[in-house]
């Protein structure tokens, strides 16, 4: 009886996560299943205890990571650096589309997936649309930079939540893992570019006159040099502190937090940024009650249903060979992050991974695979991540329509070769 009710609870909070009704939030509704999940006994307050303690580095950390994003926004950052690739492409139109998908990658290391998608998305939009374009042109600009906003977060703890999660559920430090996925996060940015050029070749204008898409100069679009100075200081800071965290026992919320305060005090000088409403209407406090409370549903599943196949599953992997358990993994944790969205995803296969007490190699190993399996994996379908949700919407807003039928027909041609050679880096790389 518990295994059918934990089932149903699970599939009935996705289904109202990913239709959010009335437009209630994320938040409320994976709350709700918490609590459902609590008072029908799915789930203890022990069990609760215990997942606060695993999500909450993760998910202070990734709202100041969006507050950062955000806080640059107002500053002008990134249509500054859009700018600067229009200026640095001299009028060829398919260096302005390879130098569009390396800044999406850049941001997203950096700033994290969400920034990249959605901070970057309006501000390139609000530039080729001047170009006149036909629709299925707009679209390899636009299919491009959501893409690799995703593929692309593999490179730093800090790229991604669902990166900060395993790395605190494995207790894996920022050196650690950027050790073994930095040149990862590369082979995954490049085979990205590929297969996006490859696919959308012929609708990527060869040429365009510089002064229709750049309507000021880059330096014109920063609001405050201070701010944007500074910005470049706490950016450093922030990543030096990161990479000897492990040493001190820091957890990386606590240095994103730091470097967010010293913005904000950094902005009491001109007050060019409204950092009462930033902090207030446009971080996403809602992620933190998401985190919690989809792990509370995801914990009631995996004690009464996915602990009696799933670490099975990825043991007979593993029993085949690395080889197979880094492949088996990955493509496992990619095409249900593709079917139930990523952040379930990844909390599914860490449990099970841990459930099977392999040696801490492999373990880690695994986990890594877990990573880019629900990292890149999600752009098969528009259901996958709550970004590529929230960018479907903004561009719909903007009155480019991409169908879920046409988004799921590219996404999967585009997403399996990335996901395929990514682990197949992770594989190399780890065997070393």
């Amino acid at each position: 009886m518990k295994s059918i009710e934990s089932i149903f609870l699970f599939l009935l909070t996705m289904f109202f996560i990913i239709k959010q009704p009335k437009n209630i939030s994320i938040g409320v509704w994976a709350s709700l299943g918490a609590l459902i999940s609590f008072f029908i006994g799915l789930v203890s307050s022990k069990d609760i205890i215990y997942i606060v303690n695993i999500v909450w580095d993760a998910s202070l950390a990734f709202m100041g990571i969006v507050f950062v994003a955000t806080f640059l926004d107002h500053i002008g950052f990134f249509e500054w650096i859009s700018l600067k690739a229009i200026d640095k492409a001299n009028e060829d139109g398919r260096r302005l589309y390879v130098y569009m998908l390396l800044i999406g990658a850049l941001i997203s290391i950096f700033l994290a997936n969400d920034g990249a998608a959605l901070m970057l998305t309006p501000i390139a939009f609000s530039k080729i649309k001047h170009l006149n374009l036909k629709e299925d042109q707009a679209k390899a600009y636009m299919m491009g930079s959501g893409f690799i906003s995703d593929t692309a977060s593999l490179g730093l703890v800090i790229s991604n939540l669902t990166n900060i999660i395993t790395a605190d559920f494995f207790n894996i430090s920022f050196l650690e893992y950027f050790k073994n996925m930095f040149f990862v996060n590369m082979i995954s940015t490049i085979v990205s570019i590929f297969v996006l050029w490859a696919f959308y070749k012929n609708h990527i204008i060869p040429s365009f006159k510089k002064e229709i898409l750049e309507d000021k100069k880059p330096e014109d679009a920063i609001k405050d040099g201070f701010l944007f100075i500074i910005s470049w200081i706490v950016g450093i800071l922030a990543i030096s502190v990161l990479l000897v965290s492990h040493i001190f026992k820091i957890p990386t919320s606590f240095v994103i937090i730091g470097a967010c305060i010293i913005l904000i005090l950094a902005n009491m000088k001109n007050k060019t940024v409204d950092v009462k409403r930033l902090i207030f209407k446009e971080t996403p406090w809602q992620i933190l009650v998401f985190s919690i409370g989809m792990y509370v549903v995801v914990d009631g599943l995996q004690k009464h249903v996915l602990i009696n196949y799933m670490p099975y599953i990825i043991k007979h992997f593993v029993e085949l060979g690395s080889f197979v358990g880094v492949i088996g993994v990955g493509l496992t944790s990619g095409i249900l992050s593709a079917l139930i969205n990523n952040l379930p995803t990844v909390m599914i296969i860490n449990l099970n991974i841990k459930a099977i007490h392999l040696n801490s190699h492999l373990e880690h190993t695994l986990a890594y695979a877990n990573v880019i399996g629900t990292n890149i994996g999600p752009k098969m379908t528009p259901i996958g991540s709550l970004a590529t949700m929230l960018w479907l919407h903004v561009l719909n807003k903007k009155g480019l329509n991409i169908s879920y039928t046409y988004y799921i027909k590219v996404g999967i041609l585009l997403t399996i070769p990335v996901l395929i050679s990514t682990l197949v880096s992770l594989y190399i790389i780890r065997s070393f």
